[in-house]
């Protein structure tokens, strides 16, 4: 469905001149960044479906974005309960037995708990996230899991991950490009951080019709995970020029069904998410 990274662009992140790939002129990123952390204070806080603009729980991510029953069932509720994700990363493919994996915003660690439990006794799973309640419900969630040996979590923003260089085999990404200002830093710090032949399994929202200018620049949308979300033949493009290859589309979801975002603007600009694996070249 995307564009294959060219071989200039497979050895190291390149520019793209693209502006629609990052926030509008004059953008408040800081304000953006409180709203972002706000809002899911507020899902750490009381995670029940109603109180937010999109749908969070370990219902929704099995009927609406394909996680299994009984791997969810299995997990503390302290982390089903505050899942906000709008797809499933787990679907793009397999973690390597004894690998270490990176989820990326990890929230409350529904992503990062099944990561741990796949990766074996062996295997690691970091949660890096800017939200000192959801940080706090994965550590607990991970207690309550059992997977505490195996799982680190971790305070850090996604466009400058506390990692270092070629040190993890996954990375895992759910609802988070949408939610930054400069899409392209964020996926290039996936590619740093990525061992030579590592994936990047990512789900986030796109759009069939790009947002106007109005509601691009309106930080609360950006953080209920609509404002910025990609037109979708921008995202193809985009991995290339932070060096991905190989991109393959696992998976389509609609998870803004059923919400009054959804209703307003889904059809307008063709609201989606998709779920997806892409490479650092080996």
């Amino acid at each position: 469905m995307f564009p294959v990274a060219t071989a200039a662009a497979a050895a190291a992140p390149t520019e793209l001149h693209a502006p629609a790939h990052a926030c509008p002129a004059g953008f408040d990123t800081e304000r953006l960044r409180r709203e972002i952390v706000a809002q899911y204070e507020r899902v750490a806080a009381a995670p029940a479906h109603g109180e937010h603009h999109f749908h969070t729980g370990g219902e929704f991510a099995v009927r609406a974005l394909g996680y299994d029953a009984g791997e969810i069932a299995r997990l503390p509720l302290t982390a089903t309960d505050r899942f906000a994700g709008v797809g499933n990363p787990l679907l793009a493919g397999p973690l390597p037995d004894g690998g270490t994996v990176l989820d990326h915003a990890c929230g409350a660690g529904t992503d990062l708990l099944l990561a741990a439990t796949r990766v074996g006794p062996r295997g690691t799973a970091i949660g890096v996230d800017m939200t000192p309640g959801m940080r706090e419900c994965a550590r607990r969630a991970a207690e309550e899991a059992g997977l505490a040996g195996r799982v680190e979590v971790v305070d850090g923003r996604f466009e400058a991950l506390p990692l270092p260089d070629a040190s993890v085999d996954v990375v895992l990404s759910n609802g988070v490009l949408n939610l930054a200002p400069d899409k392209l830093a964020v996926l290039a710090e996936a590619w740093r951080v990525l061992r030579p032949g590592g994936a990047l399994y990512l789900a986030d929202v796109v759009l069939a019709r790009p947002l106007d200018e109005l509601a691009r620049a309106n930080p609360a949308l950006w953080a209920a995970c609509i404002g910025g979300a990609l037109h979708e033949p921008l995202l193809g493009p985009l991995l290339a020029a932070a060096g991905f290859v190989s991109v393959q589309v696992a998976a389509r979801h609609d998870p803004f069904a059923g919400t009054a975002l959804g209703a307003k603007l889904g059809r307008a600009v063709g609201l989606s998410s998709l779920t997806l694996a892409a490479r650092k070249p080996g």
